[in-house]
């Protein structure tokens, strides 16, 4: 594990509030340059990364083939997969449907007013401006979008996923590790009480940040909520803490959705200085299509999008975006976010019937679990027809770890039976 250093004396706290820039300091202004052009990326991106002593390589070196890695490689067709943190097979019927009724239109470019009214669909559902949309393929394209905002210094919050850091390092930004140790919150880096009485929200709870971990040189801040792989939810006012005069926070909520409630959700928040980004992969198993969009100000959307292709997402994208963010859609995916709590909450105590350590509190789609050997377990299950997700490719995380997918009780049983057979 790497600590987190903890700075008491911290000279710059930050009141976390839920309207208005961070306080002191000017509003940041995003110009979108003529040309851009990145920092040189290492010159073998598949050798490791060597630490050079500067801040931003603190964490040392960085193997990039763990960065690359993720749940779809440990599964094949017909394994059981408990990887890959997708709900069920495939899209539901009803989706499905309205996707096959677009398949006609596809001899046609997708036009800017249908853009426009499915940005004005995704606004509608989080309480936001149609501007304050910014429609992706997929969520990785919005991390790959990133390096965009020109940051001098990134911080990555671990463990988490990996395609943020990959894809600032890999764009030449600096970027340094923020490790949290177990419980993986962010009390560590540390969050307290404000007391100062700065900031309207100052006398209801309104919290700052001393920053330890967080380079207070860090102008952009990347966390997961709830994180994957750990399952950790972070309070709205911990994520907020995180905010300094000229940064900008983002939070990867593409588990969201699968939390009831969407509790601890900043979609609804518009702050210039944070941006949330969502994807349509998880809960609409939906992966094979590329479905997600940015929230957050204008201005920064405008940095992020510079550049990009024309026609940048298709019609059947366009629609699944869409049909998703309708009220129907919004209670069916609650449905499936306490389908989701109630076998979560079944499958912890019959991994634990078998010796396995689970971290909790779990508040995502996933488990993190702690076995002696995880690396030989894999395997033996893999022989047996069932795909569980390395844990040691997340920074920050040992070879002991496994993420799971959480499963309905059918399933959890096989994997239960399978891991009193193979043994731990």
């Amino acid at each position: 594990m790497f600590p987190v250093q903890i700075n008491d004396t911290c000279s710059s706290p930050t009141t976390a509030i839920l309207s208005g820039d961070p306080q002191p300091g000017p509003r940041r202004v995003f110009a979108v340059p003529k040309h851009t052009t990145p920092n040189p990326a290492p010159a073998d991106p598949e050798a490791p990364f060597q630490d050079t002593g500067d801040p931003a390589h603190a964490a040392g070196v960085v193997d990039y083939a763990k960065l690359r890695h993720h749940g779809d490689v440990e599964t094949r067709v017909g394994m059981l997969d408990f990887a890959v943190n997708v709900q069920g097979s495939g899209p539901p019927d009803w989706l499905r449907e309205r996707l096959a009724e677009r398949l006609g239109e596809l001899g046609r470019y997708p036009d800017a007013g249908e853009e426009l009214a499915v940005r004005e669909a995704v606004a509608a559902r989080h309480g936001r401006r149609a501007d304050e949309v910014l429609l992706l393929a997929g969520a990785a394209e919005g991390f790959a979008m990133l390096p965009r905002l020109g940051s001098k210094l990134a911080a990555v919050i671990h463990p988490s996923f990996t395609e943020p850091e990959l894809a600032l390092r890999e764009a030449g930004v600096p970027v340094a590790r923020v490790v949290l140790e177990t419980p993986y919150t962010l009390n560590s880096v540390v969050v307290q009480p404000n007391t100062s009485g700065v900031g309207a929200g100052a006398s209801h709870g309104a919290m700052q940040a001393v920053a330890g971990g967080v380079p207070e040189g860090a102008d952009l801040v990347v966390v997961g909520n709830p994180t994957n792989p750990t399952s950790v939810l972070h309070a709205r006012e911990s994520l907020l803490a995180l905010r300094r005069p000229g940064r900008v926070v983002v939070v990867d909520e593409a588990f969201a959705d699968a939390v009831v409630g969407e509790t601890e959700s900043l979609a609804g928040v518009g702050l210039s200085d944070v941006l949330v980004l969502r994807s349509l992969t998880k809960t609409w198993a939906l992966a094979g299509l590329r479905c997600g969009y940015f929230l957050g100000d204008p201005e920064l959307l405008a940095r992020l999008n510079h550049g990009r292709a024309h026609w940048a997402l298709g019609t059947l994208q366009l629609e699944a975006i869409a049909a998703t963010c309708s009220a129907e859609a919004v209670a069916e995916s609650q449905r499936m976010a306490e389908s989701i709590a109630a076998h979560r909450e079944a499958m912890i105590p019959r991994l634990r019937g078998l010796g396995i350590e689970v971290h909790e509190p779990a508040r995502g789609p996933f488990l993190l679990i702690r076995v002696p050997d995880a690396e030989l377990l894999r395997k033996k299950l893999a022989d047996q027809g069932i795909a569980v997700r390395r844990g040691d490719t997340f920074p920050g995380l040992e070879s002991g770890f496994l993420r799971l997918a959480v499963r309905p009780a059918a399933e959890v049983d096989r994997l239960v039976d399978a891991i009193a057979e193979v043994g731990l």
